[in-house]
């Protein structure tokens, strides 16, 4: 291929740049896509312009990482990375590197790069296909493979580790055998790279249509003992016969079986059984079992969810759905049973933990399979949901003050017990949701239950 179309978008840019006597590349990811018949999602660019000329060159720019040749260009209402072309000094902190010097030479900018489908570029002027690494090669041939010494790449920055997993699952390659050794041998230098890019990284692999690929691989690298070791570890713990034969297996299926643009559903697929590691135990029948692991399994995924720094809107939510993933919903559950499930889940959490219900269903065999009593249980929530009843404290029609004032209850530990007491009864019969009916329940059950025991032991 010795041209590509150049996106009309770009051509602009390029040609100002071309005005003041400086070439433009269209590099990375947009380059890749454009090769496999992709609409590019974003468009990074590279020039033999200093960042400084960049800025001057255009009016709307900001300095994003002009220690390092990189300037933001506001054009068109579009957002484009112009960095300089460069050459790079060691990477002593296994991230950036200590110096950057610039160059009028496009190749020499390219083989400082992480994997050679990353390491072709398009003359925006001429739609000259700039290839010095075969990269198009590696593209048709659906591999993964660093740019010279797989281990100099690895040890410049130890997160291209994780993105070479990440890259092959997402275009659905295999790593190239060097490379792969390239991984094995330096996996210590994932140790360097922050948590927070660690969790980056995570997340796009997540966000593949089908990450269980991506998912293997960090399991087959080692790389899953260093990142996630809690769900590493489920790889011993075996299940019953008619399942999958681990519950890593069973966890990274259920992943698949997890709606695509929903990560905190993901997330919790992943993570919901890792208790098992610590709750496993077997009868003498050779039967295993795994009592409480949704609990503990809810600790664990807060710890990793913390230590990846996942915002805390985030961790709470994955938590509550992991910890309430046990429910054994069946046909003979009363009207008033369906209540008490939402009103421990919550409204807004009940149709994402039938969700999580779905993944794991689906992490038992690798398949959809239609499920009628979650169905059922579905029907039913959408039903209960519909008519308003009151679920939680907040829907009685009666509050603290109002007790207080009308049924001489005090604001204290008392109020909260008493107003448990409520929900539970309006839950049984949401009739009983009104203001004198509930003020004479709580006058009763607190004289009744709780004064009344008080009285009796003084």
């Amino acid at each position: 291929m010795s041209k590509i179309r150049v996106p009309a978008r770009v051509k602009p840019l390029g040609g100002i740049l071309s005005e003041y006597g400086y070439r433009c590349f269209l590099v990375g990811g947009a380059v890749r896509n454009i090769a496999r018949g992709e609409k590019p999602k974003d468009y990074d660019l590279a020039t033999d312009a200093p960042p400084e000329e960049v800025m001057r060159m255009f009016h709307r720019t900001v300095p994003t990482g002009i220690k390092h040749g990189t300037v933001t260009v506001i054009f068109k209402g579009e957002q484009y990375e112009v960095t300089t072309l460069r050459v790079e000094g060691r990477y002593s902190d296994s991230r950036r590197p200590d110096s950057v010097s610039y160059t009028t030479d496009i190749v020499e900018d390219l083989s400082r790069r992480d994997f050679t489908v990353n390491g072709m570029a398009v003359d925006v002027a001429s739609g000259e296909f700039i290839d010095p690494f075969d990269g198009m090669h590696d593209l048709q041939a659906g591999l993964i493979r660093a740019i010279g010494q797989p281990r100099d790449r690895f040890v410049e920055d130890g997160l291209r580790i994780l993105r070479a997993v990440r890259f092959a699952g997402q275009l659905g390659f295999e790593i190239e055998p060097a490379t792969r050794a390239g991984i094995t041998a330096s996996l210590e230098t994932l140790s360097s790279v922050s948590q927070e890019r660690v969790r980056d990284e995570l997340v796009k692999l997540l966000e593949i249509k089908k990450p269980s690929r991506g998912l293997r691989m960090l399991d087959e690298t080692g790389i899953l003992d260093l990142v996630l070791p809690e769900v590493a570890r489920c790889r011993e713990i075996g299940q019953d016969i008619g399942k999958p034969k681990d519950v890593l297996t069973h966890s990274i299926l259920s992943v698949d079986g997890a709606p695509e643009g929903r990560l905190d559903i993901r997330l919790a697929a992943l993570l919901h059984d890792i208790g098992k590691a610590e709750t496993v135990i077997s009868d003498q029948a050779g039967h295993t079992a795994f009592y409480g692991h949704e609990r503990v399994s809810a600790e664990r995924a807060a710890e990793i969810l913390k230590r990846l720094r996942f915002p805390g809107a985030v961790i709470k939510h994955v938590c509550h759905l992991i910890k309430h993933h046990m429910f054994a919903y069946n046909s003979q559950w009363s009207d008033a049973a369906v209540r008490r499930f939402i009103s421990r889940v919550g409204a807004d959490s009940v149709g994402d933990l039938l969700l999580l219900r779905r993944a794991d269903t689906y992490g038992k065999s690798g398949h959809a399979v239609a499920d009628h009593s979650l169905v059922e249980l579905e029907t039913r929530v959408g039903g209960v949901l519909h008519h308003a009843s009151a679920l939680s404290i907040s829907d009685l029609a009666v509050d603290g003050r109002i007790l207080h004032e009308r049924a001489d209850i005090p604001q204290n530990r008392d109020m909260g017990v008493v107003l448990e007491f409520l929900l539970e009864s309006v839950l049984q019969d949401p009739q009983m949701n009104e203001i004198e009916t509930l003020v004479g329940l709580a006058r009763n059950f607190y004289k009744e239950r709780i004064t009344g025991p008080r009285n009796n032991m003084s």
